[in-house]
């Protein structure tokens, strides 16, 4: 394997990694809509010169929703002389992709269906499944709210067992650059279950800051959400996750960090320590 592309190659994964195949000195085509060499969903005349001499391709579908099918990117990938594709998907609830029946279904049906484009390609395929990522606290809305001080979420005691993107990336790389990993699905976790009060007092602890994690209901969330700016449909966007938390059953842990890279995931209070270390977390 040689030449690898790597699309959203800005994102909170794919920046991760490109900077981790360029450590281990492989050629990178590193894409997204904004980069040099871009690449988007909705303009077919970029993905050709993406693909021009490359032979694998870590998918990210994010934003291909009701742009187009993903099948049609990884037919023209294979006839170009792709022969291995690595998939970012999602992890779903005990079973089942928890967010189809959220206002996030169109993007977990887009990711659904770069599943499907990668395992129906004719070439290897590894499918990357991460649960809810750690670095949810460092974008809107969690990162206002832990930069105020105080954590509104309307998750009861549901919990998660946050995967650090860093990790993500890891198991990415292993499948872009190694053999063993081909007809893989690889469902990642991190090391604990926690619920989000939980996640926010290691951030109070690592920041040395008082934090707090105030319990709310859906729709006072979306109001919360809605006074900060946001508009209604964006709001209730934001929340639609948190509605099958309450469910109790995205806590389970999974092995695939292990399983691909050899060694255990990042616990979240190591990605707490590392990340209030840069000062995102600071006060206003």
């Amino acid at each position: 394997m040689n030449n690898i592309l790597v699309m959203g190659a800005t994102g909170k994964v794919g920046r991760h990694v490109v900077a981790r195949l360029r450590e281990l000195g492989r050629p990178v085509r590193a894409v997204s809509r904004s980069s040099p060499a871009r690449f988007d969903w909705a303009d077919r005349s970029t993905w050709q010169p993406a693909l021009a001499e490359v032979d694998t391709v870590y998918l990210n579908v994010w934003g291909v929703v009701g742009v187009v099918d993903p099948a049609e990117f990884t037919a023209l990938a294979v006839r170009s002389g792709v022969r291995r594709i690595v998939a970012l998907s999602g992890r779903g609830d005990d079973g089942e992709n928890y967010l189809l029946d959220t206002p996030y279904g169109p993007w977990a049906q887009a990711v659904a269906d770069g599943e499907r484009a990668a395992r129906d390609s004719g070439v290897e395929w590894t499918i990357v499944r991460p649960c809810w990522f750690a670095q949810t606290f460092e974008e809107d809305p969690k990162l206002s709210e832990v930069r105020d001080g105080e954590v509104a979420i309307p998750v009861g005691e549901g919990t998660v067992p946050f995967v650090d993107a860093t990790d993500i990336a890891a198991v990415a790389v292993a499948a872009l650059t190694e053999d063993g990993h081909q007809h893989q699905v690889y469902e990642l976790s991190g090391p604990r279950a926690m619920t989000f009060a939980e996640a926010v007092a290691e951030i109070a602890r690592a920041t040395g800051r008082e934090i707090k994690h105030l319990p709310v209901g859906m729709s006072e969330y979306v109001q919360r959400l809605i006074d900060r700016g946001y508009d209604r449909d964006s709001a209730e966007m934001q929340a639609g996750p948190f509605q099958w938390l309450h469910r109790g059953k995205t806590g389970f842990l999974s092995d695939g960090v292990l399983r691909a890279t050899g060694r255990e995931p990042r616990d979240f209070a190591d990605y707490a320590q590392r990340t209030a270390a840069t000062g995102v977390w600071s006060a206003w």
